[in-house]
C-alpha cells in the first residue's frame, strides 16, 4: 500500500525525496520504495523518518483497517 501520508509530510516541509534521504542517511531510492510501498522500512529508519519531518509513527506509519 502506498504511504501517501509520507509523501505528503515531506512535501509540506517543501524536501524532496533526494534531501530528506540526506537528512537520515539513506538513499533517494529508499524513499521512493517507501513512499510506493515496495519497501518495508525498519522501526529505526521510521523513527528518524519521523523525527525529521516532525510526525509521530501512528501520523505516518499506521494504516487504519477498513
Amino acid at each position: 500500500m502506498k504511504n501517501l501520508k509520507l509523501k505528503v509530510a515531506r512535501v509540506e516541509h517543501d524536501l524532496s525525496q533526494a534531501e530528506l534521504a540526506e537528512k537520515i542517511g539513506v538513499t533517494r531510492q529508499t524513499i521512493g520504495l517507501i513512499e510506493q510501498g515496495k519497501y518495508n522500512p525498519s522501526l529505526q529508519l521510521c523513527i528518524s523518518i519521523c523525527k525529521t519531518l516532525n510526525k509521530t509513527l501512528d501520523e505516518l506509519f499506521w494504516q487504519e483497517e477498513d
